[in-house]
């Protein structure tokens, strides 16, 4: 009987193997595609833009500060593979007035024509403990890592779902993933993404538009160096239980799981771990994918239950520690 139910089993993932391939997405052609990058002056956004641009992409980079594109559309045109493809520049905030974004995305169509993938990497980190975070901190969280993804996707989602094609990508966190000490402000904003791409990839499946969230790690990018200026102990201490990425490894698989057509994009063993883990009720795109899912979610929550406790164990070491340099100070 266990022969029979081993065989059985065994069969049954081959049949789910076979058969997913046939309700995954057609992957997109990045040869000539128009793959607008925002936030994509430094960090994961320009590795973003140099890996389609290897591919054969022609490459639109928005980002405020108009130095820093100019000094990446340079890096990234010596990865050129045919003279045709053109990188173009726009400085703009994507965060803050709708109309100017949607003109500059308008702009960008009509010299390199319709936007066939959208990367929303525009976005900053700012930590602290709750209390000692100012409003306007939560405020300009949102404005930038939200409605910053909210503005670009919003001016290029008709047209992709009158073409019957194109890819949204959402630049998340691991902190997207799960609240963490000091991430009040940055885990909400980030969280948010998660919601807004659940909900957008149900409205435009049908239209063979596809939605990617990609939860990269923490990432040897400027952005990283100047959070850790001033990152609360716990937060920098729960930080190094895991090790640091290059955003060359983290761009690679973003745009290979948004070729895809992919709806998580995470990266190593505790990327894959913390995405199966919060699945939720998000989409997936093959019957393989949801069983992995259901097989390991059981194993992998034992798993966080003990990295929660060394989390928390972290926490209560520095309140204590704190607490008696208070005391010496007192009694000094």
């Amino acid at each position: 009987m266990l022969l029979l139910a081993a065989a059985s089993l065994v069969a049954f993932v081959l049949l789910l193997y076979m058969v997913s391939p046939l309700i995954s997405p057609k992957p997109l052609a990045l040869p000539g595609a128009h793959v607008v990058v925002t936030g994509g002056s430094s960090g994961i956004g320009k590795c973003i833009a140099i890996e389609c641009y290897k591919q054969g992409a022609f490459i639109t980079l928005v980002a405020r500060n108009e130095d820093k594109l100019l000094q990446a559309k340079k890096e990234i045109e010596k990865h050129s593979i045919n003279d045709k493809q053109v990188v173009l520049c726009i400085s703009v905030d994507v965060s803050q007035d709708y109309s100017q974004v949607e003109n500059v995305i308008k702009q960008a169509q009509e010299k390199l024509g319709p936007v066939d993938m959208l990367v929303n990497c525009a976005g900053m980190s700012l930590s602290g403990k709750f209390e000692d975070l100012e409003v306007s901190t939560f405020e300009r969280l949102m404005s930038i890592n939200y409605l910053g993804s909210v503005y670009p996707s919003r001016a290029v989602i008709a047209t992709m779902k009158e073409r019957r094609m194109g890819r949204v990508v959402f630049v998340s966190s691991q902190a997207g993933q799960l609240g963490l000490f000091g991430y009040t402000a940055y885990s909400s904003s980030k969280f948010a993404l998660r919601g807004l791409a659940e909900a957008l990839q149900m409205e435009v499946k049908p239209y063979n538009v596809y939605v990617t969230v990609a939860y990269p790690p923490d990432t040897d990018t400027p952005g990283f160096a100047k959070e850790n200026q001033t990152k609360p102990l716990e937060t920098r201490l729960i930080s190094e239980t895991t090790s640091v990425c290059k955003p060359e490894q983290v761009a690679k698989q973003i745009v290979k799981d948004a070729v895809q057509g992919n709806f998580n994009s995470s990266i190593g063993s505790d990327g894959y771990m913390l995405s199966s883990l919060t699945c939720g009720m998000a989409p997936v795109t093959s019957i393989m994918e949801g069983l992995q899912q259901v097989v390991t979610m059981g194993l992998f929550r034992t798993i966080a239950l003990f990295y929660l406790g060394s989390f928390d164990s972290i926490v209560r070491r520095c309140m204590m520690q704190k607490a008696k340099l208070e005391t010496v100070d007192k009694t000094a």
